[in-house]
């Protein structure tokens, strides 16, 4: 089984179970309520989790662009490459995107790329209208379930024997984890909101509840964050709060 295929295989249940879930997002009036001047038309950056692309947060962009937003994926590909390097992608996107959408952005991230968007918005709070976290362990960048982190770690030892584009051993113990630990310290100068579950088996949700945020409770599994109906119930009014301000919104915590 190849590293992306074990990446997967980690949640693989939980994909499942969260797919099987979409009749349920499609027929929940949180989906179907649609007001197409909501979003004001504010851009909205969707970072997708650890081995997951932009395809992983098709339904959560549908239903932004259905409520007046302009999302955009990060393009990132697959994140599982250097922590600062996808930062720098990532800072790079956001850049283009509020030139393209006229004004500061939402950052959306899930899991990882929750964490990602949370470094931009530290190194970036002038670009950033707010930041929403589903299922991010911010609190610990290495604290995710045991499972996940053999599959990182092997892709730190595959790095190293040649293999580009994926997590080197200094994401884990060196100059990247050293400098991304105490950017994630940092306290937030942007409205952020982390969304955070107890029945999440990969993210301990003791983690994801960052103190500079918002922090939400939902019954969620961790995949399936991103298509569960009372996550968009509760972040559509808080989005749609910061689409009608004009001026920064202090930040919570």
């Amino acid at each position: 089984m190849g590293v992306v295929e074990s990446t997967r295989a980690v949640a693989g249940e939980q994909v499942l179970v969260a797919l099987l879930g979409i009749p349920r997002l499609l027929a929940h009036p949180a989906w179907q309520a649609v007001d197409r001047d909501e979003g004001r038309g504010v851009g909205v950056l969707l970072v997708p989790g650890f081995g997951f692309g932009d395809w992983s947060l098709r339904m959560a962009g549908r239903w932004l662009r259905n409520r007046g937003y302009a999302p955009a994926g990060a393009r990132i590909g697959m994140n599982v490459g250097c922590t600062s390097e996808l930062v720098d992608r990532l800072e790079r996107r956001l850049e283009k995107h509020a030139e393209a959408t006229g004004g500061p952005v939402v950052l959306f991230g899930q899991s990882r790329g929750g964490g990602l968007a949370r470094l931009v918005s530290v190194r970036r709070p002038e670009l950033v209208r707010g930041l929403v976290m589903l299922a991010s362990p911010v609190l610990d960048q290495l604290g995710a379930h045991p499972s996940v982190m053999r599959v990182a770690r092997k892709m730190a030892r595959l790095s190293r024997a040649g293999v580009p584009g994926l997590l080197n051993e200094d994401c884990f113990a060196g100059a990247c984890y050293d400098t991304n630990s105490t950017a994630m310290a940092q306290p937030l100068e942007v409205p952020a909101i982390a969304v955070f579950s107890r029945n999440d088996l990969i993210a301990p949700w003791e983690l994801c509840a960052d103190p500079c945020a918002d922090c939400i409770e939902v019954t969620s599994t961790h995949t399936g964050m991103g298509l569960d109906p009372e996550v968009f119930r509760l972040l559509a009014p808080r989005l749609a709060a910061w689409a009608r301000s004009s001026e920064p919104v202090a930040a919570s915590g």
